[in-house]
């Protein structure tokens, strides 16, 4: 699959476009452009099983794909472009990404502030779905099936043994520092 980027040419994130980190990870070959493949490749890297990999590639790609390419025609190889990617934030969100992609530090904080009850820098399942449904917009089923399907991921991946998702890990998911340290956990157990 080609890209629109010039060869040779490596996609570079803006430093405080933390939407723009989070996604430049499934960036495989760093050229601005998500393939299924690509998706399917990050999935892999941190962890995740064929058949939930082989679903998000599909589910995110082809979602995503014509929101980020304004003004071009529909594409069957679904490409995302990442420094576009503000333009497919759903809704039924945190608003921990504002319009344009950065992360607002306020909103995050709320967010613990509000729903984590039973330990200050964590979640456990049941606030998880108290914070879903805390952000499900009116009317709008799409945005709350996305939220749901990222935050049910999260917890998967990265709940710790007390099924509690913490605060630096999902802070580490807003910016895609998370999906580097789950690529080199999952790399470490293939070869020890």
């Amino acid at each position: 699959m080609a890209s629109s980027a010039s060869p040779g040419v490596k996609f570079v994130p803006e430093e405080d476009n933390f939407l723009q980190r989070h996604v430049a990870f499934f960036d495989r070959n760093k050229d601005g452009i998500v393939y299924p493949s690509e998706t399917y490749q990050g999935f892999r890297a941190i962890g995740c099983g064929y058949l939930l990999s082989a679903f998000a590639s599909l589910f995110i790609n082809m979602g995503l794909s014509s929101k980020t390419r304004p003004g071009k025609g529909f594409s069957f190889s679904f490409p995302i472009e990442v420094k576009n990617i503000h333009l497919a934030k759903h809704g039924s969100d945190s608003g921990v990404y504002d319009k344009d992609g950065r992360f607002v530090a306020s909103k995050f904080e709320e967010m613990f502030a509000k729903h984590s009850k039973t330990h200050p820098d964590a979640l456990t399942g049941e606030e998880l779905k108290q914070l879903l449904n805390a952000n499900k917009e009116p009317n709008d089923r799409k945005g709350a099936i996305a939220g749901y399907t990222e935050w049910k991921m999260l917890h998967y991946l990265c709940k710790d043994k007390n099924g509690l998702l913490h605060k630096e890990t999902v802070r580490a998911a807003y910016d895609g520092s998370l999906f580097e340290q789950l690529e080199k956990q999952t790399a470490s157990k293939k070869h020890p």
